[in-house]
């Protein structure tokens, strides 16, 4: 992940909230609200209420449909560069953070612990920092290295772990306590208000393919 990539995407994002973007709405489940399920996204485009430093990225993430579940698929060649959604998130009311994904193809003889870092998924919940640069938390499914690794990136602006490793093609539920894993890894009790989502499918550094699926995204009171 590069640094001034994501902090382009949360200055372009941020557009939204000056312009009055809204809260997610309450999910069929009351305590969790959702963030996008992409259920009202168009089919073949790049969903409405996301936003992309680069054109580019609209060519790699597009909403996809399978057996009537939609949703949001990052196809990546020699690409490397992130999707995300900015919304207003009280983290103290919803520390958790769930979602579904599944890898499809892992970008070839990636390793995200060295200069290949690339990943066929990743999910960032991205909080304000300075001018040009975000502080993230980076949920990592990894081909090789193990679960539950800890790998911070980006001078520490990025703390990344490995939720899981190996495997594909089966749709897997996450559930993730940011608000907890801010305060590990950053190592503090004083934790900013996040602002949004992102999602990384990437193969820039292998030039190579990556391909994952995202669905689902809430934000849950525990």
């Amino acid at each position: 992940m590069k640094v001034t990539r994501l902090a382009s995407l949360v200055v372009t994002v941020g557009i939204l909230v000056a312009s009055g973007a809204t809260a997610p709405g309450p999910s069929a489940q009351e305590n969790c609200r959702v963030v996008d399920d992409f259920s009202k996204a168009a089919v073949g485009e790049f969903p409405d209420g996301w936003k992309a430093r680069k054109d580019s990225a609209k060519d790699v993430y597009k909403v996809a449909e399978e057996g009537g579940k939609r949703f949001l698929r990052g196809d990546a060649k020699d690409l490397g560069v992130q999707a995300g959604k900015q919304f207003d998130w009280d983290l103290k009311e919803y520390p958790v953070l769930a979602w579904s994904w599944r890898p499809v193809e892992f970008p070839k003889g990636a390793d995200e612990r060295t200069t290949k870092n690339d990943s066929a998924l990743a999910v960032y919940a991205v909080f304000p920092h300075s001018p040009v640069s975000v502080k993230s938390v980076k949920y990592i499914w990894s081909e090789k290295v193990p679960r539950g690794a800890h790998i911070p990136q980006t001078r520490g602006n990025t703390q990344g772990v490995v939720l899981r490793s190996g495997g594909g093609n089966e749709w897997v539920e996450e559930r993730v306590n940011v608000l907890q894993d801010f305060k590990k890894y950053f190592k503090t009790d004083e934790v900013p208000k996040p602002e949004g989502i992102g999602v990384l499918t990437d193969s820039d550094d292998t030039s190579s393919r990556a391909l994952g699926d995202y669905a689902r995204f809430r934000i849950c009171r525990g």
